[in-house]
């Protein structure tokens, strides 16, 4: 079968498409026919060296739609569709970026009675199911709320601000591009917030008790502002790191940290695992509402699989204003 071989870091040009053996599942296994996956930034980290050396050929990709052609535990159907995210792809195990790959039946995620394209279904496992953790398991959203969507142009700032809505909340996104606002508000912000680094004051004239709730993707250069924007008893929970590295040289307890405001960090390595099992996940329900439209797309760009270096390239960029999708 064809898949993406890292066997260097470096630029996009270090993908290089091969022939490689075809995977067979073994127990706790599923094999998948690839129809098309998302292209993440942690795909681009992989590739470039900043999540660790690569002393082996790797697969990258971390989601991806496709059809059973064998579950060894007989719960799948040979042909049904499904998707998949996380379960140690590209780490532990090969990615998606191939014809076939073999996933841990935990991360499977069945998808029937859907006629949605390929494209649109392959925007939906790593983002949304990141969005389901953070605001329902971590944040516990509750209709009437207002979300503060910090990053809001982001992919999955995108797919947070339509989730949100879905589930009645009000939201306030923010983009550090005036050029950007019409986009939030087709995706369905209610308002848009211009973000110079410094918007806390501004997201307390629009919500003086403080908002309810933060999704922060920006990461740790805008937390501190995002933490002061919320209310006491709300939430902040980190998901994206944007802004680039990770750590914070300061943080004073007491004088950063809001009285009874909480902090947490979703990470989607959780999913599929004991802690967080995908059974009441909301993806089909997603399908559902976004095939009927109730749910806008977020989808941005697709490509072909021979593009797969144009698609990380595109991504790098930061013009996409959406999800990119890969479709074989």
């Amino acid at each position: 079968m064809k898949a993406y071989v890292i066997e260097q870091p470096g630029d996009a040009d270090v993908l290089q498409l091969r022939d490689i053996p075809s995977p067979e599942p073994t127990v706790g296994e599923v094999l998948i026919r690839v129809r098309a996956f998302g292209i993440n930034r942690i795909d681009t980290a992989l590739r470039a060296g900043r999540m660790g050396p690569i002393t082996e050929p790797r697969v990258p990709g971390i989601e991806a739609v496709g059809e059973v052609i064998r579950d060894p535990s007989g719960k799948l159907s040979a042909g049904q569709r499904v998707a998949t995210a996380m379960g140690g792809l590209q780490f532990t195990r090969n990615g998606t970026y191939a014809e076939q790959v073999t996933v841990l039946s935990n991360n499977v995620i069945a998808l029937d009675d859907t006629t949605l394209p390929w494209e649109q279904l392959a925007a939906l496992p790593e983002i949304y199911l990141t969005v389901w953790g953070a605001l329902d398991k971590n944040l516990a959203i509750k209709k009437g709320q207002t979300l503060l969507v910090r990053g809001g142009t982001s992919a999955v700032g995108l797919a947070a601000i339509t989730y949100a809505k879905a589930r009645g909340l009000k939201v306030i996104a923010t983009t550090r591009s005036a050029g950007n606002s019409q986009r939030l508000y087709q995706v369905g912000a209610d308002i848009v917030v211009i973000d110079d680094g410094k918007i806390a004051p501004r997201i307390r004239e629009i919500a003086p008790g403080g908002v309810d709730a933060a999704l922060e993707v920006v990461g740790v250069v805008t937390l501190l502002d995002t933490l002061k924007a919320v209310r006491p008893f709300g939430g902040v929970s980190v998901v994206g790191g944007l802004g680039g590295t990770p750590n914070l040289e300061q943080f004073n307890l007491r004088g950063d940290m809001p009285g009874a405001v909480r902090l947490s960090l979703f990470p989607s390595s959780l999913l599929g695992t004991s802690d967080l099992p995908l059974e009441d996940t909301p993806l089909p329900w997603l399908v559902k509402e976004i095939a009927a439209k109730r749910i806008p797309s977020i989808n941005s760009r697709t490509f072909a699989f021979d593009e797969v270096r144009q698609a990380h390239r595109l991504i790098e960029s930061d013009r996409a204003l959406g999800k990119i999708v890969v479709v074989l």
